[in-house]
Formats: structure tokens, C-alpha cells, sequence
């Protein structure tokens, strides 16, 4: 179990590093939205404001919670418990075991994230990564710690409940997150080429729907890995016209807001989510 949890792990770096550094020449040879054209120290700014981001989140996760989802999954395991380990005693083999685990986890990443958006108290946490007004692969981890420890934490019941192992956990992370940079990213896909991806997974056509400022359109396509989610639930939407999309919030527009304190400061500010007026 170990020696698997480890090999996933690396593989996890390797995607996340592979793909920042991909997603990253393709924005800049070929960006969807020219942010950064006359400023390429502004970019590098926002880059890495966003990348520490992302490291205090792995960093707290690597810490304080991998070692208690083991531990779940372990225990799980040991004792038959959850709705995996309960079919697997009647014959469910571990390659249905594994990509059961993929798609319930995916779904509960559909229902946190939907979750996010609806309730006021995590909205709070969550609108930092919707404040990001240029949005680009470096988006993909900008999270407020807070909210990584909340859903890291649910995490822990949500293993023993589903009867999810931890490798299948990591491996689900490693394809999930791979995905999540490449809808983040500054890129256009071929439209007939991102209509047939989007079947399968979220693609940047359907991500760049739901970092608009528009209300409407920031609450619809909460799904993370597979689209499917958003079709089952009625949550799709589409915009005809990708490139008039503007990013970010109204209540968060100024550079002032747009800071490594302000972002962690975030969730502290009133601000109601009133659609703005078009």
C-alpha cells in the first residue's frame, strides 16, 4: 500500500509540474486573452502569487491530512466498511472498485463545489479563487487554506463512508487536478475539438463560463474532471461569445483586493453576491 501511495505521489508532482510548465507555453505562445501583453513582469507576479498559494495548501495538506486519509482508508478497509468495500464482498472487482471510487469522489467534488456557491459561510473562502480577474493555469491552485482545510477535513468520513482506498484517492487527484489546469488555462481549444472533450470532461470553453463576473453564468458548470455532472444536474451553461467573458467580481476588481494579504484576508470582508448589473 505504501510503496503505491508513493509511486501515485510522484506521479501527482510529475502531472502538476508537467502541466504548469505546458499549460504555461501554450498561454504564452498562443493566449486565449491577452492579460499580460505589455507586462510580462505583471504576469510573473500573478504567477507566483498564485503558485504560493497553491504551496501552503500542499504543503497543509501533505502535513496534516494525507496521513489521516490513509489512516481512513485503512480502517475502512479492515472493518468492511462503506458502500465499495460492502460490494466488493459480493464479487465487485478492483478495477470497478477503482473507477467507482473516481466517479463518486467526483461527484462529491461537483457537490462541495456547488456547495461553495450556495452557502454563505464558504462562499466566503471560495470567492478568492473567483477573484482572480486574469485567469490562467496558475488559478488552478489559487485556494483559500481555509477552504482546502474544510474539504480536506470532510474528506476523512466521506473515505470511510464511500469505502474509497487511499491510491485510489491520490490517483483520482492526480487525474482530477491534470484536468483543472488545462480548463484554467489561458488557452483556446479548437471549438469542434472542445465539443467532443466536453463530453467526457470539463473543458476551458465551459470553465471560462463559470469564472465570469455574471452571477448566472459564476453559478452554473461546477464540475471539476467529469462534465457529466453539470448535464445531470441542469447546471451546464455555454457562452457564444468566450472572448467577451470578463473574469472575476465586482466586490473585488481593484488591484488592492488582488494581494497575497488581501487574498488570505479575504473571507474576513462583507460582500453580498448580487448578480452586477450588466
Amino acid at each position: 500500500m505504501q510503496v503505491v501511495i508513493s509511486q501515485i505521489s510522484q506521479a501527482q508532482v510529475l502531472v502538476y509540474i508537467v502541466g504548469l510548465v505546458l499549460f504555461l507555453a501554450w498561454e504564452s505562445l498562443h493566449p486565449f486573452f491577452s492579460f499580460f501583453r505589455s507586462s510580462g513582469r505583471m504576469r510573473a507576479s500573478h504567477i507566483i502569487k498564485n503558485l504560493v498559494l497553491g504551496a501552503i495548501n500542499s504543503l497543509v495538506i501533505a502535513l496534516a491530512f494525507v496521513a489521516l486519509w490513509v489512516a481512513a482508508s485503512i480502517w475502512a478497509e479492515e472493518h468492511s466498511w462503506g458502500l465499495l468495500n460492502q460490494l466488493s464482498l459480493i464479487g465487485l472487482p478492483p478495477w470497478a472498485h477503482a473507477i467507482g471510487a473516481v466517479l463518486l469522489f467526483d461527484a462529491w467534488t461537483y457537490t462541495w463545489h456547488r456547495l461553495n456557491h450556495r452557502i454563505p459561510f464558504l462562499w466566503r473562502f471560495h470567492r478568492v479563487h473567483h477573484s482572480d480577474t486574469r485567469m490562467d493555469v496558475s488559478t488552478a491552485g489559487r485556494f483559500h487554506v481555509g477552504e482546502i482545510i474544510l474539504s480536506s477535513a470532510l474528506r476523512i468520513p466521506l473515505i470511510v463512508l464511500l469505502g474509497v482506498y487511499a491510491w485510489e484517492l491520490l490517483l483520482y487527484e492526480t487525474i482530477m487536478f491534470g484536468v483543472v489546469q488545462f480548463h484554467h488555462a489561458n488557452i483556446g481549444v479548437p471549438p469542434r475539438l472542445d465539443r467532443i472533450l466536453r463530453i467526457a470532461i470539463v473543458t476551458p470553453a465551459m470553465h471560462k463560463v463559470h469564472h465570469s463576473r455574471l452571477m448566472a453564468e459564476t453559478d452554473s458548470n461546477y464540475s471539476a474532471l467529469f462534465s457529466f455532472w453539470d448535464r445531470a444536474a441542469r447546471s451546464f451553461r455555454l457562452r457564444p461569445d468566450p472572448h467577451e467573458i470578463e473574469f472575476g467580481l465586482d466586490q473585488f476588481a481593484g488591484p488592492e483586493a488582488d494581494s497575497l494579504a488581501a487574498l488570505i484576508k479575504m473571507p474576513l470582508v462583507q460582500a453580498d453576491r448580487r448578480a452586477p448589473v450588466s
